[in-house]
């Protein structure tokens, strides 16, 4: 997936159309504290093990987390939504 560097996007904090630059941001660690994973945790502790088959021998692709800076704010918002791709570069 390629998209361009700069583009002229709706800057929430200015609320107008300004000149944004795009930055891939690298996601942080999960939370231990979350549900999910608390979950996870109890479900897999002690002799039985994994509690749902493991995956096959393809690799999930991660997700990438995209934002916009306004080169008038400094301001860095989120694309709508983080997603999947296998390839991602950003055009001059």
């Amino acid at each position: 997936m390629k998209l361009p560097k700069e583009t002229k996007r709706y800057c929430p904090f200015c609320k107008k159309h300004t000149i944004q630059e795009l930055k891939v941001v690298k996601k942080k660690k999960a939370s231990e504290l979350k549900q999910g994973q608390r979950r996870f945790r109890r479900v897999t502790k002690g002799y039985m093990g994994f509690p749902r088959p493991k995956p096959a021998n393809e690799k999930q692709t991660k997700k990438l987390d995209i934002r916009y800076v306004c080169k008038e704010c400094k301001k860095a918002h989120i694309l709508h939504q983080t997603f999947r791709a296998k390839k991602f570069e950003v055009k001059k």
